[in-house]
């Protein structure tokens, strides 16, 4: 029996038990023997609930280890009623604010949230690893891209302290509230000054400025083209219009960094080209979604009757006007489409409904036939602009329900209050296609949800559904075709996808036929690449150019057969063949380390000639682990030096090897960190290595012998180190409702880790564990999310460094708390701190 009570002289006990069954997941429902309800908690003050252990010991644990998640998580503060009432209040006042906005005068500490840190580790990344300075960020509306930039120029001002900034921008709203932003995270309520309108600078240091009135003045400035040293471009996507061209043309600071939500303008310009031909970090639409800084979604995939699998495709889209007549020739679709509206919209005539079209006269079509079914509706498009703002209001204040736009709406438009989004027509462009989204996603009072009607014809293969469901889901190990088959178990806090069975099927095929390569399709594809860039044909720009990811081309074969039999190179000499392609495609693809893959990249420009005599201790075990990813087996070398030689005894695998690393290279997007240790070892920390590699860093594989270790446990009692494998989600035939929630992250700096079955508390292992420190051992966390990943190959482990145990309950097995020395890597947060973040 647990009894919930108002205790005024215990408030932290009472918020415990509040928080405790608020966020175990449960509103109203049944457990054991009584039924309780949310009411319960927020109408009384004393509230009791019976529930039977035996029956549910899953949630009743979950139900714990829910709870010291949030207890731990560094959002929450203590709250003390006699000294924090009045910062509560005030706080609280501030924070009605829907669009969540920085304080003018921070009460609080601002601190970025993990997948913040994230995109701040990734800049870092650009430029300190990859040497490119000019970094675009594409971050969802909501998710706070200018508190991004500002701690971004943050950490720049405290390594530069003499360093002047130009933030642009091209209302004046948004440059007051970014310098609001700027004065938050930077504790400076007199940093920066505005110039636009009527606002002046005093002095050029901190200049917040409008576009406009910056190009007006451009040529009266007496500054140097590096005068400014970090130069930052809000919607960032309008960099080609004339204004903003004689400023990028003008200054050349130290860094320059682009903030959009939308990566492609609307002409089709590439703005690319102006950041280095990378998009530096992302942050999409699930992000901003689960942490509710938008709304959420109920989208429904509607069986379309028109056919589109013949209709012309033609530089990478349909043929507008041919999809427009189609659309227009009866009126067979249109009472398709009302009668789904029907289904689907819990009320009809009381919505606001904005509804994409493909051209002007389809909008119009549409809105006719509306309007005759006695729907309020209209449409707004570039030949009606003019009354562009007499339509807003109306369909802001549901004078018109159905709004049939064309492209006038992807941008620049914010109505909150669009509760319902119907697309009428396939939109090629994923960038579109989110634009047009969240033109409902924004937050809005009494707006529960966003209800989005996808009509889904049966769509040529070039139509790219996969990206656009992968865009909804966010980031998982799961392939999209999986996702779709499992009625999307990873979507976004309170959203859902309901696909109609014919859609389902049509988007399924279309997803099976644009994704399914086979050796032939890859060969032709290489044959045909010179018709199609003039990029010349390597790894890197292949797989940029035809979207096939690399894990897929190695699926088939090393590059270089796979060129060759395109043609593109002579044949050659299958020797090391085999190996380097067992190598790449079950070790090098499952590994990510920046200075593991540069060492090997030296090695192999070298062609592997080397001297092991001329290594340290840490080059000698790199070297053992590329023994060991290469031939995979204790083999007849005599040596280590003879086994590395030999793998540069064909020059054009060496030369794939060095494509296959710089390609590898230039993706890592995270900063590896070195770890202490007692002894030397090459592993860095948040870096991501095989089972095999890790093995043979701790000295549990040598030359003459390699450990077959394939436990969640390996010790080297000669270096009294013990490594801990985890696997956050076990497999499908281990997974069960009390095993799910064995192995996550409490905290940033804690890790739940539940010990192999057989450990007890009070003696053995169990021991050597509560005591390690005391008996100077060595105990190193690995973690994978799981053990295949979405191409179904092994999944390598994160190093997550030195733990020190806190506390532990249980016996056989042990669930134990650790301490992590340094803090959980921010790309790996969302999956291992499953219980944190929903």
């Amino acid at each position: 029996e647990i009894k919930v009570s108002y205790n005024t002289g215990n408030e932290r006990l009472h918020a415990k038990a509040y928080l405790f069954f608020r966020n175990s997941g449960f509103h109203t429902g049944y457990i054991g023997s009584s039924n309780f309800s949310r009411s319960a908690l927020t109408d009384g003050l004393e509230w009791n609930l019976k529930i039977t252990t035996k029956e549910v010991s899953h949630i009743i644990d979950k139900f714990q280890k829910t709870f010291e998640s949030y207890w731990q998580n560094e959002e929450f503060q203590t709250f003390n009623i006699l000294k924090d009432s009045v910062k509560l209040k005030e706080a609280l006042n501030h924070g009605k604010s829907i669009n969540n906005k920085v304080l003018k005068n921070a009460i609080f500490d601002i601190k970025p949230y993990p997948f913040q840190k994230e995109i701040l580790e990734k800049l870092n990344t650009e430029r300190q690893i990859h040497h490119r300075f000019k970094n675009l960020i594409v971050a969802a509306t909501g998710t706070g891209k200018t508190v991004i930039s500002a701690f971004d120029f943050n950490r720049y001002l405290k390594e530069k302290p003499k360093a002047r900034l130009l933030f642009i921008a091209h209302r004046k709203e948004i440059l007051e509230q970014s310098l609001s932003t700027f004065r938050g995270v930077l504790k400076d309520n007199n940093f920066g000054e505005l110039w636009v309108d009527r606002y002046e600078p005093s002095k050029f240091e901190y200049l917040f400025v409008s576009i406009q009135t910056l190009n007006n003045r451009l040529e009266g400035l007496s500054l140097s083209k590096n005068y400014f040293d970090f130069i930052i471009i809000d919607e960032v996507h309008h960099i080609e219009a004339k204004t903003y061209r004689p400023i990028l043309n003008y200054f050349t600071p130290e860094i320059l960094l682009g903030l959009t939500a939308t990566p492609e303008r609307m002409d089709g310009a590439d703005i690319l080209k102006d950041f280095s031909d990378k998009i530096a970090a992302e942050i999409r639409l699930p992000e901003a979604l689960n942490r509710k800084l938008l709304c959420p979604f109920q989208y429904f995939g509607i069986t379309d009757s028109i056919d589109l699998s013949n209709a012309t495709w033609q530089k990478g889209k349909y043929v507008a006007k041919e999809l427009s007549d189609i659309y227009t020739k009866n009126d067979r679709r249109v009472s398709e489409i009302i009668s789904n509206i029907n289904k689907y919209v819990k009320d009809p005539f009381d919505v606001r409904a904005l509804c994409f079209c493909i051209t002007v006269e389809h909008a119009i079509f549409m809105a006719e036939k509306f309007l005759l079914a006695g729907f309020s509706a209209a449409h707004l498009s570039s030949k009606n602009g003019a009354e562009r703002d007499s339509l807003r209001n109306k369909f802001k204040n549901k004078e018109i329900n159905y709004l049939f736009v064309v492209d006038i709406f992807n941008e620049g438009v914010d109505i909150p209050e669009i509760d319902t989004v119907l697309f009428l027509r396939p939109t090629e462009s994923l960038t579109i296609f989110l634009q047009q989204l969240g033109r409902g996603l924004r937050l809005s009072e009494d707006k529960e949800g966003l209800s989005v009607l996808d009509f889904v014809a049966n769509s040529r293969p070039e139509y790219d559904f996969e990206s656009k469901f992968r865009a909804l889901i966010g980031k998982t190990n799961t392939s999209v075709e999986k996702e779709i088959k499992n009625n999307f178990p990873h979507l976004p806090l309170g959203c859902s996808i309901i696909l109609e069975q014919k859609a389902k099927e049509s988007i399924l095929e279309n997803i099976k036929k644009a994704t399914s390569f086979n050796i032939n399709q890859i060969i032709k594809k290489i044959r045909d690449f010179e018709h199609q860039t003039t990029l010349s044909l390597n790894l890197k720009n292949f797989v940029e150019i035809t979207k096939i990811p690399i894990e897929v081309i190695y699926k088939k074969g090393t590059w270089s057969r796979l060129k060759e039999k395109a043609g593109k190179i002579p044949d050659f000499n299958t020797k090391n063949e085999k190996e380097i392609y067992s190598c790449i495609k079950n070790k090098w693809l499952s590994t990510n380390s920046y200075s593991y893959f540069k060492f090997i990249l030296k090695l192999a420009k070298e062609g592997f000639n080397i001297s092991l005599d001329s290594f340290n201790q840490e080059e000698k075990l790199m070297c053992l682990m590329l023994h060991y990813d290469i031939w995979q087996k204790e083999s007849g070398f005599q040596n280590l030096t003879e086994s590395i030689n030999s793998i540069g005894k064909n020059a054009i695998i060496v030369n794939e090897i060095i494509e296959f690393l710089e390609f590898k290279i230039d993706e890592i997007d995270y900063e590896e960190i070195s770890i202490v240790l007692p002894y030397q070892q090459p592993l860095k920390l948040h870096s991501r290595y095989t089972r095999d590699q890790i093995l043979v860093s701790f000295g549990l594989s040598s030359f003459e012998k390699q450990s077959s270790n394939r436990e969640g446990v390996a010790e080297n009692k000669k270096n009294n180190t013990e490594v801990l494998f985890v696997d956050l989600i076990k497999s499908e035939e281990d997974f069960s409702p009390s095993t799910m929630y064995d192995d996550f992250a409490i905290s940033e700096t804690l890790f739940h880790w539940q010990s192999q079955n057989q450990t007890r508390a009070d003696s053995g292992k169990g021991i050597t564990y509560i005591k390690h420190q005391k008996k100077s051992k060595t105990i190193l966390l690995f973690v994978r999310e799981q053990a295949k990943d979405k191409f179904n190959s092994t999944m390598g482990y994160i190093f997550i460094g030195r733990v020190k145990y806190v506390s532990h309950y249980g016996t056989k097995p042990m669930s134990i708390t650790w301490k992590i020395e340094e803090p959980m890597p921010n790309y790996l947060w969302k999956q291992a701190a499953k219980l944190n973040v929903g």
